[in-house]
């Protein structure tokens, strides 16, 4: 697994209120949702990039608001909510730095690019 999240989530009075998962699947591509509570406010964004280094020193990249509603809740839906329901190709960053892969368990199983391809070609 590639590894380029230096965040710690799960951090008692630090990152308490933060998740960070990582979806290993058949496509390397990706989307770049970011959504904040602000507040009780919900903003969802969309960038370009990864905000890596390597993106941001030579190049130039964009990150922009979804302001029309029903836009914000499609991406909402089929990015963020698909990809954080996710159960069987997910990983997830625990408060040490170590990554745990997720498990459908008793529910019923979920591959987020899996819902989007059947969304796309039925």
């Amino acid at each position: 697994m590639r590894v380029a999240c230096t965040l710690r989530p799960g951090v008692p009075g630090i990152s308490d209120n933060i998740r960070v998962r990582s979806i290993v699947g058949r496509f390397l591509e990706h989307s770049r949702v970011y959504w904040f509570a602000n507040g009780g406010e919900a903003e969802i964004f969309c960038s370009s990039a990864d905000w890596m280094e390597r993106n941001l020193l030579r190049r130039i990249e964009v990150c922009f608001p979804i302001l029309d509603s029903e836009l914000a809740r499609r991406v909402y839906d089929e990015a963020l909510d698909n990809y954080l329901a996710d159960n069987t190709q997910a990983w997830q960053l625990m408060a040490d730095g170590h990554y745990e892969r997720l498990s459908p368990g008793k529910d019923k199983p979920h591959t987020a690019q899996q819902a989007l391809l059947a969304k796309v070609c039925g």
